[in-house]
């Protein structure tokens, strides 16, 4: 029997929030003269169910790829600064791994990123498998992801158990999408959200997945 629990990233893992905020602001600068978003902003954005990110970041209908292009290459650098894993996250990794769960990234981030801080924060070696919105043909709320890894550990549905934990509505309906719990993390970029579980701090997630729920 499986135990396999896929992690969402930035504001699940690890915060992020002002180095991503600091890369936007560098476009908005650079391409367009805007004055500069706060850190609060720029997360309720990302989280909002609903959004164009181009037009909420930058003002265009979609992104256009010098403003792309310059916020990887800001990012690249920028996004291992001041980025730092949620307490409790290292503790919960050691736990899960010591009680055999596979444990994998589901983001929808580049994987290039994801590798680059979780490897800086020492938490990479962890996982089994990371994969990031470049791996998939549809990310998130589509369940391809999330079928990715289930299908790596040969996920038996009905017999083994799996989690994805997220601290957005696209994790969950990811989840939802893909036939297996969602946990909403409520520790990370939003306090407030649903899943079939929701838990306060990482920690809490060891009494929720113990009950194989």
């Amino acid at each position: 029997m499986a135990h396999i629990a896929i992690f969402d990233m930035d504001g699940t893992l690890i915060d992020s929030g002002l180095d991503i905020t600091l890369s936007i602001n560098h476009v908005r600068r650079q391409r367009y003269s805007l004055e500069p978003l706060s850190v609060r902003t720029v997360v309720d954005i990302i989280n909002a169910p609903s959004r164009n990110l181009a037009k909420m970041f930058y003002g265009t209908e979609a992104y256009e790829h010098e403003a792309r292009a310059l916020f990887e290459a800001h990012y690249y650098d920028q996004c291992i600064q001041n980025v730092s894993s949620y307490e409790g996250i290292g503790t919960l990794l050691e736990n899960l791994k010591r009680q055999d769960f596979a444990l994998g990234v589901a983001t929808n981030a580049p994987s290039i990123f994801a590798r680059r801080m979780l490897s800086h924060l020492e938490l990479e070696p962890y996982f089994d498998l990371i994969l990031g919105a470049d791996n998939v043909d549809l990310p998130k709320p589509h369940p391809q992801i999330i079928q990715k890894h289930l299908d790596h550990h040969g996920y038996r549905s009905g017999t083994d158990h799996a989690w994805m934990i997220g601290d957005n509505t696209k994790d969950m309906d990811a989840a939802k999408n893909a036939g297996i719990t969602g946990i909403f993390a409520c520790w990370g970029f939003s306090s407030e959200g649903e899943g079939d579980y929701c838990a306060a701090e990482p920690l809490e997630l060891l009494r929720i997945m113990n009950h194989k729920g």
